[in-house]
């Protein structure tokens, strides 16, 4: 069987160790927030094409930090992504994911099977990883249109469209706004600042700017 495609050279630089001790601005200047932040799967929370680059069967490196495929090439997050997650734990918001990748199964491998760095004391154990799964309240991976995703996204979790903000590196995903979805556009992968642009968008297109929260807004 031939070797598949390469993976970018960027790769490397990506591998994630411990969770940073910081959150997107926006979290935390007390404006509101999308309820939900959807984000699409390949070269968006990771930067290779899972239906592409990787090829099974998959084994966990590192406690799972990485995970390694058939030909020994190490697949993680962008470095920035796991931070992400466990910001929007800590602050309430939920988490989804919308792919139309062609390997569906495999792309739920690996989501299952990385670790996002340390664990806090309490359910998750003290000292133990958090499968990066188990960070997500909605998960639609099939090919397709994502306006498809989004309608089981919304069913799933009875949240307006409008309180949903997407991330997803095809511009041809802004379908997704005929449905009342806000999507910011991600150009090299997601992190703190893009979320940060990414809700500020939001904010200006639902009315939102300059709008704090009052007692018992979320």
């Amino acid at each position: 069987m031939p070797k598949r495609p390469p993976l970018p050279p960027s790769t490397s630089t990506t591998l994630v160790e411990t969770l940073p001790t910081y959150g997107p601005t926006t979290f935390s200047d007390n404006m509101p927030l999308p309820k939900m932040l959807v984000f699409d799967l390949d070269y968006t929370l990771w930067p290779f094409w899972v239906d592409t680059h990787v090829t099974p069967p998959l084994k966990p490196k590192d406690n799972s930090l990485k995970a390694v495929d058939r030909w020994g090439e190490t697949f993680a997050f962008y470095t920035e992504v796991p931070g992400i997650l466990a910001d929007c734990r800590e602050k309430g918001v939920l988490v989804g994911a919308a792919s139309r990748t062609m390997a569906p199964d495999l792309a739920r491998e690996l989501l299952k099977m990385l670790i996002v760095g340390k664990g806090k004391e309490g359910k998750e154990g003290k000292g133990k990883g958090v499968r990066a799964w188990d960070y997500f309240d909605g998960v639609q991976i099939f090919p397709g249109s994502k306006t498809k995703h989004f309608s089981l996204l919304q069913k799933q979790t009875g949240l307006k469209y409008e309180d949903m903000l997407f991330f997803d590196d095809e511009a041809r995903n802004k379908n997704v706004e005929e449905l009342g979805v806000v999507m910011y556009l991600v150009r090299d992968g997601v992190t703190r600042d893009v979320v940060d642009r990414g809700v500020k968008e939001w904010r200006r297109r639902n009315g939102h700017e300059g709008k704090a929260k009052v007692n018992g807004d979320k």
